[in-house]
């Protein structure tokens, strides 16, 4: 079950209406059930394992406040933290198992499946265990006190709303949330619409209308010039950036409505001048989770190594993001691209700061934009493409045919698509600027009621009507 599908959106509804219409302290119960079902809709070991995880975290995080001994503390810690990991290894990296495992038992005389994989291989693990493992983290620094409500708890780990791909909320934002007395709130319940609404025009209109050409051009790079691979590598971040923002969106704004403030995953990332200032900007969660949990105590743990200390934090910590998206050397180059990038902006500091004497701060502005975005579209070959001999196909050829026409360049889109995604995109980065500049729905907000709701039925005349509502997946599910 996913977003844009109609079983969310039949689910949704039913627990809209079920979740106000009854009393204030069942309410929670309705969003677990809800969650139970949204986990297990697609199998059922899924939901065996989130629930699982959910209890071993909720009794080691007891166990570790429960001792006052440092030593004691950090053996359970310890232990916690290594169990949460081998489930997030093994399940994360089931596929290379069943590669090289899998070939030893057959040669041993045993029959191996070979759709375990496809089975058991766990929606959102990566996101509810990175949840579990900083509310570990924060118990043992003693920055949270364990949890000792189960129902409670068991809402913060399985939250449907959140459980896919994030935010990965921290325990002392959300908990608080979870024993709040939820009330409606139209503001809240209007705001949260209208971030659905933005969300599902990201994703029907712009992601999945692009989702199937890129696709198509990545699978096989070998039938496409130059020209055409350059193009599919520029449009491919306002792709991803599409689909993962939009997916964010509708799950920020279902929060909203049910009464939950969930952390915010994008702050306009196209406009970051640097790489390090981009993951400020983007998946800002994850990032942020990256920072505080790996980056900071390397680079703690290496600080008589002074800047190589840094430099090196900054390496290990991306690598390992890197790592994190999967089991494949391509994650690995994509993560040290950009740990790399950021290491090298550490000491180009002196050189920009030159520069900016010579150029106008607007056209160094522009030009620090402009590279940031080449560079991250680069990198994000080794992300989208599985074999690196595709990727260094791509790179070796990206320049080949710059003179090509435009039935060439538009990747076998009709014009009337083109034109659809071309306003699309526009429409999306305006509004996130002028967002930026004034409250745009604060301002919609004042003006009369049938301005307000002729609006928002043209948005979702809009949607119905250019959406592509084939079924494709959100990017980020896979990981």
């Amino acid at each position: 079950m996913i977003f844009n599908s109609w079983e969310f959106a039949s689910l949704f509804i039913l627990v809209f209406g079920v979740f106000y219409a009854i009393v204030p302290q069942l309410r929670k119960w309705v969003l677990l059930i809800a969650s139970v079902i949204f986990i297990g809709f697609n199998h059922w070991g899924y939901l065996a394992l989130a629930v699982s995880t959910a209890f071993l975290t909720f009794g080691s995080g007891i166990w570790i406040d429960k001792y006052s001994d440092d030593k004691r503390r950090q053996r359970i810690f310890t232990f916690s933290l290594v169990a949460h990991l081998a489930i997030l290894i093994f399940f994360k990296y089931f596929g290379f198992l069943e590669a090289n495992v899998g070939a030893f038992i057959k040669i041993l005389g045993f029959k191996w499946d070979p759709t375990i994989t496809n089975v058991f291989l766990p929606l959102g693990i990566s996101f509810y265990i990175f949840q579990s493992i900083s509310y570990l983290i924060e118990v043992y620094w003693e920055e949270q006190e364990a949890e000792r409500n189960l129902p409670d708890f068991m809402l913060y780990m399985l939250f449907f709303m959140k459980f896919l791909s994030g935010p990965i909320e921290r325990p002392g934002n959300f908990l608080p949330q979870v024993k709040a007395k939820k009330v409606f709130n139209y503001t809240q319940t209007s705001y949260g619409l209208r971030l659905i609404a933005i969300g599902l025009f990201k994703k029907l209109i712009i992601a999945n209308h692009l989702a199937g050409v890129l696709n198509e051009v990545f699978a096989s790079v070998q039938d496409y010039s130059g020209a055409q691979l350059l193009v599919a590598t520029l449009i491919y971040p306002i792709q991803l950036y599409a689909d993962f923002s939009g997916y964010t969106d509708i799950a920020i704004g279902g929060a909203a409505i049910l009464g939950y403030q969930l952390s915010p995953n994008f702050n306009r990332p196209f406009i970051a001048e640097t790489i390090t200032d981009f993951w400020r900007r983007w998946h800002m969660s994850l990032s942020f989770w990256v920072k505080d949990y790996i980056y900071e105590p390397l680079a703690f743990n290496k600080r008589s190594w002074g800047v190589w200390g840094i430099s090196y934090a900054l390496l290990v910590t991306f690598i390992l993001l890197g790592l994190w998206h999967g089991d494949s050397w391509n994650f690995i180059i994509y993560g040290a691209i950009q740990g790399s990038v950021i290491i090298y902006e550490m000491q180009r500091t002196k050189w920009c700061s030159q520069w900016s004497k010579y150029l106008s701060g607007k056209w160094f502005k522009v030009y620090n934009i402009i590279r940031t975005y080449l560079i991250f579209s680069a990198s994000l070959l080794f992300f989208k493409i599985e074999k690196f001999a595709d990727v260094s196909y791509v790179l070796r050829h990206l320049f080949d045919g710059i003179r090509a026409t435009y039935k060439e360049i538009n990747l076998g889109m009709r014009d009337h698509n083109i034109i659809v995604l071309s306003l699309a995109i526009g429409l999306m980065f305006f509004y996130e600027y002028a967002n930026s500049k004034w409250d745009l729905w604060g301002k919609l907000e004042k003006r009369p009621l049938i301005f307000r709701w002729s609006f928002y039925y043209l948005v979702v005349f809009i949607i119905f009507s250019f959406g592509d509502f084939g079924a494709t997946d959100f990017i980020y599910l896979q990981f």
